[in-house]
């Protein structure tokens, strides 16, 4: 497995292959990551623990809040962001393989 800090928190990258990616994402109490899209990555993510603050769209973003065991999948050219209010967060993740198709929007961090 491969560990990718971030600012957020961490990435832990536990399958990567030419057809497909896995990882889990552990998202700090009070963190969120970048309004971002992918051009060509596709996704499906399910929280395992804490409460996901998800925010889908622009101007307003839609905001749904996604409890363990629940699912969102984030097609090409979905404007999306992960957070985590109250408590930390992990989810899991699988995606095809383009795991540096991140196209930010906005990010509290200036990456």
């Amino acid at each position: 497995m491969r560990v990718v800090e971030k600012p957020w928190g961490h990435e832990e990258i536990w399958a990567e292959t030419s057809r497909y990616a896995g990882k889990f994402l552990v998202i700090r109490r009070g963190e969120i990551l970048s309004r971002q899209y992918h051009e060509r990555k596709e996704e499906t993510v399910c929280v395992l623990e804490g409460i996901l603050r998800l925010e889908v769209g622009r101007n307003p973003p839609e905001v749904r809040f996604l409890k363990p065991g629940e699912v969102f999948h984030v097609t090409p050219g979905t404007v999306h962001r992960f957070g985590a209010d109250d408590c930390d967060v992990r989810l899991v993740e699988v995606s095809t393989p383009e795991l540096d198709d991140v196209v930010r929007l906005e990010d509290k961090y200036v990456r």
